[in-house]
């Protein structure tokens, strides 16, 4: 496939970014080893990354991604060998992984997303099954995916301090594919077996401010480690509690924060030189889907809001009440595919990047939310990259080896062109971005962790 095209106005920037981070290559691999030595990285995450030429950054950080069945399966061997690591780092005598998913079982391209996760796990040499806390759930039961696939959902039970199935099935790992939006069931708390992402990680508990804290950190680092402006690649952002959208409770607090973010941007473009119009997304702090978000360019557009945007922004998933918003600076986004804006959403199992794809929108804007209906999504890549050609080594050696030198998305090309349009570059400066984001949520959940 082709790479999304940059709006000419922002190529040289862009090319003058990339070529900074393919001249520090090995500065930057040698980072991330002592940084992963320093911080155990969640178990899997996905990351939206933003690309306006000028500045490029992470924009979210999920921990419980569900789109697995968005990647090329081309990419599954790179993805099995991640989850061989990740699974035994978690547990080194682990056999068998017993998923817990969401309860969308109408939802069948989110069971699309389960089939495609399990098989990843299989082709790692794991037993995997499904436990479920859908309480309609009662018996195992089989459903059909998007793609005609099935899935087997067996009822999750609990004896003592273990988690498992009617027949006994409870291994060590059990991996949540459920954000825990609607609470930490009771069921999950203080089991004896490791629970990946830890429950902390759910949306019970977790803030998108909290995340972005801990990237502040971990960018600072990084643009002072090969020499850039923290800004190219670090969004400014807020946090603003005691909101009640519905009756109109923290507005003016929610303006003013508005105002200072817009201020801000506003004079880094003056002092960059960029004839852009800032804006500023505002967010429900604990959430996804897209859910509870707005684009705002002045003060006034949070002020008086009408009752749709109002009903919009009071609940995200499972009815969950907005109270806290995250207003973080918008990042334009111009890579277009097919004349349509798109944003690279890029996947990571433990420290390795295993895929992606472009969320491509037909009806939004270069400054609009992207994760709206609507979107569709096109995987990175026709084929496994192999990094120099060689394909004489066993496939698991081979892809492990690809994995240390460069992420299953890209390397810098010796001897090829730097330029913006060498798919494995721009591919590897994506999985750069993707992976500072992965290591501000390994220490977020280390800042967050409950105390024993």
């Amino acid at each position: 496939m082709k790479l999304p095209v940059i709006e000419t106005e922002h190529i040289a920037q862009l090319q003058d970014f990339e070529a900074k981070i393919l001249a520090n290559h090995t500065k930057i691999e040698n980072w991330f080893r002592s940084q992963w030595n320093a911080h155990r990285p969640p178990f899997y995450g996905s990351v939206d990354i933003r690309n306006a030429g000028y500045k490029i950054s992470s924009i979210d950080m999920n921990l419980f991604p569900g789109g697995f069945n968005n990647l090329n399966p081309n990419f599954i061997p790179l993805a099995a060998v991640a989850a061989q690591d990740a699974v035994q780092r978690a547990c080194e005598t682990a056999k068998s992984v017993l998923i817990v998913p969401e309860n969308h079982t109408r939802n069948t391209f989110y069971l699309q997303n389960v089939y495609a996760l399990t098989e990843i796990l299989r082709s790692a040499g794991y037993e995997v099954r499904l436990g479920s806390l859908n309480p309609e759930v009662t018996e195992p039961t089989e459903f059909q995916t998007a793609l005609g696939n099935t899935i087997l959902l067996e009822p999750l039970l609990r004896t003592r301090d273990r988690v498992h199935l009617a027949d006994g099935f409870s291994p060590c790992v059990v991996l949540l594919n459920n954000d825990l939006s609607a609470g930490i069931p009771e069921i999950l708390q203080n089991v004896s077996q490791t629970v990946l992402p830890p429950l902390h990680g759910g949306w019970t508990t977790r803030r998108k401010t909290a995340h972005f804290a801990a990237y502040d950190q971990v960018a600072a680092e990084f643009a002072e480690l090969i020499d850039i402006d923290e800004w190219q690649i670090n969004p400014y952002f807020e946090k603003i509690s005691g909101l009640d959208f519905q009756e109109r409770e923290g507005e003016d607090a929610l303006a003013e924060a508005v105002g200072r973010v817009l201020a801000k941007i506003q004079a880094k473009y003056d002092e960059k030189g960029i004839g852009d119009k800032p804006f500023a997304i505002v967010k429900a702090d604990a959430g996804t889907y897209g859910m509870g978000v707005m684009s705002v360019k002045s003060a006034d557009e949070v002020r008086g809001l009408n009752r749709k945007n109002r009903n919009k922004m009071a609940k995200v998933k499972e009815g969950l009440e907005v109270t806290e918003v995250i207003v973080q600076e918008g990042i334009y986004t111009y890579e277009t595919l097919n004349g349509a804006v798109c944003e690279p959403v890029v996947y990571m199992m433990d420290r390795f990047v295993i895929g992606g794809f472009f969320r491509v929108h037909e009806g939004r804007g270069a400054d609009e939310n992207l994760n709206a209906g609507g979107m569709v999504f096109v995987p990175l890549s026709n084929s496994i990259p192999t990094g120099d050609g060689d394909d004489s080594e066993e496939a698991p050696e081979a892809c492990k080896r690809v994995f240390e030198q460069w992420d299953s998305l890209g390397m810098p090309r010796a001897g090829k062109s730097s330029g913006i349009d060498n798919e494995h570059n721009r591919l590897y400066v994506y999985g750069v971005m993707a992976r500072l984001s992965l290591l501000a949520a390994a220490i977020e959940l280390e800042q967050t962790a409950p105390q024993a």
